[in-house]
């Protein structure tokens, strides 16, 4: 899919920031797979029970997806330029149909790890698809009301699955003697999926012209086993033992380190499985960087707040689901305005308070106890989402919109593999941060939960210190990006696109020219 002045001929040009087609039907698939990435954080207490793991295994059915999504999206950059906009959305949701199947009839946590990681082989490909089609079809000007109105969609998903989760759990109580309750997870999901996949391929059109090339499947072994090794380290910290699990973090870190030389090299001489010359936009990097710490600090959110909801206060999933759904619906509800007001008056005004928000909410949670208030937890959850809401579209729309319109779908590419990287390694470091804390006071005698309580404490703490870097990279971001060759506007100015942020340097402009970065 090739992102060039052909992908607005598809008859859909959106008008007065109204959302094209093809970008409704890709949300509604992505929707689905987004819904079906959150339903089971509210079910790894069932899971815990029913399958005999420990609560570090059941962790890997969130972590597992996610880092199968960072070890995909890198290709996702390279793929989306190699086919049609219709054939990767049939590839990416046959693959989600074919886990989703598995998990349904997996027999043990092995099979059901497998199959997510075959489900999230699919989910990876939507987001970046959804991205990059958006910053093509949509002008400057519309983008924030476009990708307001996406953020509605895609934020309601996560919001609905615990409640969804906890409803398909408290019903399959009745009759988990014949099916494990856990496994209408994933019955339910596949007939909505099918349907969804039957109608976007009767309605979808194909949005640029693919190009020719070969992949590099160096880079893609190289990617896959750096991000494992560091995720797959992070999670074996030990309190009693280090030294094995610090050794597997450096050597993923070796191998996401021979992956970038890699990438480097092939810049010269190659096509790049995924190109790092985003990273010489500077208004790119902050929001990757910002886009990462936020990402860590909600995943982090959601694996704590259940447990803690469950294993201390003694909800079940579906209250659970009831007491965190407000947030996330706050967050997709406030998408339009968000977007609305981003086109209006620039992003500084919505990424600075919504950053403070975050950080704001994250050191509240460290005031935990056996007895908070519900009214204070939802109060600081909502306070969360309101502030992931007030920053994720501004840095999404600021960050691919400062790149040349050709290195959208490796832009979208890089920002989607470093968030399920985030995600992942916050998602693994709040556990065992929280796993360590409580295994050493229970060996001093404390009481399990007061010691796991203790442990949630710091690990939230360790969150709150981490978000500062949000607020930093906030300030440090422009209230636009100076693009006026981008999206919709591409084919205005045939191949002489000019470097399309404000901040670059004439490092950059030398480095597009010299290896003709935008081509005719």
């Amino acid at each position: 899919m090739r992102a060039d002045s052909s992908a607005l001929e598809t008859g859909d040009k959106p008008v007065g920031g109204r959302t094209p087609t093809v970008i409704r039907l890709l949300v509604l698939a992505t929707f689905v797979v987004i819904l079906n990435e959150t339903i089971m954080i509210n079910a790894i207490p069932t899971l815990i029970h029913d399958l005999e793991i420990t609560e570090r295994t059941a962790q890997w059915v969130s972590t597992a997806f996610m880092l199968t999504m960072a070890a995909v999206i890198p290709v996702t950059g390279w793929f989306l330029q190699r086919v049609s906009t219709r054939r990767a959305y049939l590839i990416a949701m046959v693959t989600f149909l074919a886990g989703t199947a598995l998990c349904a009839v997996a027999p043990n946590f092995a099979v059901l790890l497998v199959g997510r990681v075959v489900q999230a082989g699919g989910t990876a490909v939507m987001m970046p698809l959804l991205m990059t089609t958006l910053m093509t079809v949509v002008p400057e000007q519309d983008r924030g009301k476009v990708m307001g109105n996406v953020t509605l969609a895609i934020s309601v998903a996560p919001a609905m699955g615990p409640v969804i989760s906890g409803l398909v759990l408290k019903a399959g109580d009745g009759m988990k003697d014949t099916i494990s309750p856990w496994r209408w997870l994933f019955v339910l999901v596949l007939p909505i999926a099918a349907a969804v996949t039957w109608f976007g391929l009767r309605k979808l059109e194909n949005v640029g012209e693919p190009q020719s090339g070969s992949i590099d499947w160096l880079s893609v072994v190289l990617a896959a086993l750096g991000f494992g090794s560091l995720v797959y380290g992070l999670s074996h910290f030990e309190t009693d033992n280090w030294t094995t699990p610090a050794l597997i973090v450096a050597a993923g870190a070796a191998l996401i380190a021979a992956f970038a030389f890699r990438q480097i090299s092939l810049q010269r001489t190659s096509t790049p499985l995924l190109d790092l010359r985003v990273l010489l936009a500077g208004t790119y990097t902050k929001a990757l960087v910002l886009m990462s710490i936020a990402f860590m600090a909600m995943m982090g959110s959601m694996i704590l707040l259940p447990l803690y909801l469950q294993n201390l206060r003694g909800l079940d999933p579906l209250q659970t689901g009831l007491l965190v759904m407000p947030g996330g619906l706050a967050m997709g509800l406030l998408g339009p305005t968000v977007g609305k007001i981003f086109d209006r008056f620039g992003g500084r005004v919505l990424v600075i308070p919504g950053s403070i928000a975050i950080t704001a909410s994250l050191a509240g949670f460290t005031l935990i106890s056996a007895n908070m208030p519900y009214a204070a937890l939802l109060g600081l959850h909502v306070l969360l989402m309101v502030g992931l809401a007030a920053a994720f579209t501004p840095v999404f729309t600021l960050g691919l919109g400062a790149l040349p319109m050709n290195l959208y779908s490796h832009g979208s590419s890089m920002l989607g593999t470093l968030q399920q990287v985030a995600a992942a390694f916050g998602t693994a470091l709040v556990v065992t941060i929280m796993s360590a804390r409580t295994t050493d006071l229970v060996k001093d005698g404390i009481a399990p939960n007061e010691a796991m309580l203790s442990g949630m404490k710091i690990a939230f703490a360790v969150s709150a210190v981490l978000s500062v870097v949000v607020i930093v990279m906030a300030v440090l971001l422009p209230s636009r990006s100076d693009n006026p060759h981008g999206g919709g506007h591409g084919g205005e100015h045939g191949g002489e696109i000019p470097t399309a942020d404000a901040d670059l340097d004439a490092e950059l402009e030398t480095e597009l020219k010299k290896t003709e970065l935008v081509k005719d």
